[in-house]
C-alpha cells in the first residue's frame, strides 16, 4: 500500500460566526491510498475552535505519517492510535473509496442494498441582520430547499428568525443551531421565545447530552451535534452526525444504528468540508435512508470551488460512480 498526504486551503466566501468563534479559511489534508493499481481518497478537516484543539491538522498529519509503513488500509487504521478521530475518518473514507473502485460500485450500495439516490438537504443562513438573512432565506426557497439553518446565540436571534420566517413563509423549515451558547436556563427562555416562529429543530442547545430532558417542555425539538460522540441520545429527537468527528464512515454508520434504536432520528453535515468529505457523507446519508435534511449544502460556501454536488430542489444526488464518485480528485 502506498500512502500520499496533501494539504489543501480553501477559503470562504464570506466569514461566518457561530457562537464558538468565526471561520473564514478551511484547512484540509487529502489522504491517497493506492494499492493493486487502484487509488482511493479520504479527506481530513478538523476544526479548531469547533470540533478540535488548535494544531489539530498537524496531529492529523503525523498520525498519519506514522502508518505510512503498513501493508493495507485496514492495518493502517488498526495502527492508529486513539484520540485522532480525523485522521481515522480520512483513512476510512479512502479505504471504502479503493473498495468501491476496485469493485466497479458506489460506496452507498457497499453499505446497504438499498440507498437512497438522493439526499434531502437543508441551507444554511449565514447573514447576521435581520434583511440579509431574509433575502438569503427567500432566494433558498425559490431554489426549492425545504430547510433553511440559522446560528443563534449570536446577536437578534428573535428578530432574525422572524424576518425568515416572514420570507419563506409557512412551509419552509427552520433549524437553528446554538453551538452550546447557552446555559440551561438560558436555553429555557431563549427557546420558548423563539417558539412561535416554528422552529423545525434547535441543535445543541447547552452543550450538555444530559440536559435535553429537561427542555423538553420548551416548545422546540431538540438535537445533538457536537456532543452527538458521547453517544448518550436520551431526550434528544435528532442526532447529527459527522464523519471527521466520529471517525469515518464505518463509525457514522454504527452511530446512527444506535442513535435511532434510541429513539432519535438522525443526519448528516459538513463541518464546511471540502468535496472528499461531503462525497463520503453523501453516501453514508444515502445508505442511513436519512429523511431529514443534512447540512451537506456547503460547498457553495468555499470560493473558487466549482461544486461536484449541487443542490436541485433541496436534494443532492448520489453519484453513481465506483467509490465515492469524485472525479478528477
Amino acid at each position: 500500500m502506498d500512502l500520499a498526504l496533501e494539504r489543501v486551503s480553501h477559503r470562504l466566501r464570506e466569514p461566518l460566526r457561530a457562537a464558538w468563534g468565526v471561520v473564514d479559511r478551511r484547512e484540509l489534508v487529502l489522504v491517497r491510498v493506492r494499492e493493486g493499481g487502484h487509488e482511493g481518497v479520504g479527506e481530513a478537516a478538523p476544526l479548531p475552535g469547533y470540533d478540535a484543539p488548535e494544531g489539530a491538522l498537524d496531529a492529523v498529519v503525523a498520525a498519519l505519517q506514522a502508518v505510512v509503513g503498513e501493508p493495507t488500509p485496514e492495518a493502517a487504521l488498526a495502527a492508529l492510535p486513539d484520540g485522532v478521530p480525523h485522521a481515522r475518518a480520512a483513512l476510512d473514507m479512502a479505504a471504502w473509496d479503493l473498495r468501491g473502485r476496485r469493485e466497479g460500485r458506489p460506496v452507498a450500495a457497499l453499505l446497504t442494498t438499498d440507498p437512497l439516490p438522493a439526499v434531502p438537504v437543508n441551507a444554511l443562513i449565514t447573514a447576521e441582520d435581520r434583511a440579509g438573512a431574509s433575502a438569503q432565506a427567500a432566494g433558498f426557497a425559490r431554489e426549492g430547499f425545504r430547510c433553511v439553518k440559522a446560528k443563534v446565540g449570536v446577536g437578534d436571534d428573535a428578530g432574525r428568525l422572524a424576518a425568515v420566517r416572514a420570507a419563506v413563509g409557512p412551509d419552509v423549515a427552520i433549524r437553528i443551531d446554538a453551538n452550546a451558547a447557552w446555559s440551561l436556563e438560558e436555553a429555557v427562555a431563549n427557546l420558548a421565545a423563539l417558539a412561535p416562529v416554528g422552529i423545525e429543530l434547535c441543535e445543541e442547545p447547552t452543550g450538555a447530552p444530559d440536559q435535553l430532558p429537561a427542555l423538553r417542555g420548551c416548545g422546540v425539538p431538540l438535537g445533538l451535534d457536537e456532543t452527538s460522540t458521547a453517544g448518550v441520545f436520551e431526550g434528544a429527537d435528532a442526532v447529527c452526525l459527522r464523519l471527521g468527528a466520529h471517525g469515518g464512515i464505518a463509525a457514522v454508520m454504527d452511530a446512527g444504528r444506535a442513535a435511532r434504536a434510541a429513539g432519535a432520528d438522525v443526519y448528516l453535515a459538513s463541518t464546511f468540508d471540502g468535496p472528499v468529505g461531503v462525497a463520503a457523507a453523501l453516501h453514508v446519508a444515502a445508505a442511513l435512508r436519512v429523511t431529514r435534511p443534512c447540512g451537506l449544502a456547503t460547498l457553495r460556501l468555499l470560493a473558487g470551488l466549482d461544486d461536484p454536488f449541487p443542490p436541485r430542489d433541496g436534494h443532492i444526488r448520489v453519484s453513481q460512480a465506483a467509490g465515492l464518485g469524485i472525479a478528477g480528485r
